[in-house]
């Protein structure tokens, strides 16, 4: 597979000079085309940063980030949002949706801001995700007349909207019970298998068992990584405790 996203010695710092630290420090990665792939390591170890910086959410201070081959880090402002609204969806563990919208208009808001004439077309294409996603017939709701799954599942499909090369979720399913968390996870396992690549930052073993990659970070820094076959024969269980072994092994 080619690489989607390559990143070289990605450097982020925050604090003031004389009192800032590396919150990633000369971090290389990368993520190839239609691969699932799984961030976990303690609070403040740069997880989430780094996943922001992958995605254009955030800028980093020095080293190069590649998209389908272009530095992502040379980019405009425009074209970097033209890059993030086109190719890059984003899932985040408390939905960031509008309380004064129902949840179609939350869904395709952010793929009409710029392109009202494709009104039609974008809500056509929410109401299949939104069958697709079990919450077909919520379209009218407002966000505080579902559930906190069912709003996860909006959020999915606002970021599947403009068929994006790869899904960034920053622990999607933290806030959600195991049988919700679990029924998440199976549509990002669908997602992936329909060859989207999906980078998911968790501290949930569980999750990060369901994926193909897991990268272990630790103060700023990917220290380890364990690689599972898609199609593995191991169970979830025997997965998870591998994860789990590595983890006590590294110290995270």
């Amino acid at each position: 597979m080619e690489n989607l996203i390559v990143g070289k010695n990605i450097v982020k710092t925050f604090g003031l000079e004389g009192h800032s630290r590396n919150v990633l420090d000369g971090v290389s990665i990368d993520v190839s085309e239609g691969e699932f792939v799984s961030v976990m390591g303690p609070s403040g170890s740069g997880k989430t940063t780094l996943m922001f910086a992958l995605s254009g959410l955030d800028s980093v201070d020095s080293g190069n980030i590649l998209f389908n081959g272009r530095d992502y880090t040379s980019l405009k402002k425009n074209e970097q949002a033209d890059l993030l609204r086109r190719d890059i969806g984003f899932v985040f563990q408390q939905p960031t949706l509008l309380k004064n919208l129902n949840i179609l208009d939350n869904i395709i808001l952010p793929s009409v801001k710029d392109n009202r004439k494709e009104v039609g077309k974008y809500r056509e294409k929410a109401l299949s995700l939104m069958k697709k996603m079990g919450i077909a017939g919520l379209e009218n709701r407002d966000i505080t007349e579902v559930s906190g799954g069912e709003l996860q599942r909006a959020g999915i499909c606002r970021a599947l909207l403009n068929s994006p090369k790869i899904i960034f979720g920053d622990e999607p399913t933290g806030a959600l019970n195991s049988k919700t968390s679990h029924e998440i996870m199976e549509i990002f396992s669908e997602i992936n298998d329909g060859g989207t690549a999906v980078l998911l930052v968790t501290h949930d073993a569980k999750v990060a068992s369901r994926t193909e990659r897991i990268l272990f970070m630790k103060d700023g820094k990917i220290v380890s990584q364990m690689h599972f076959e898609k199609r593995s024969a191991l169970s979830a269980e025997d997965r998870m405790n591998q994860i789990l072994s590595k983890m006590r092994e590294i110290g995270i």
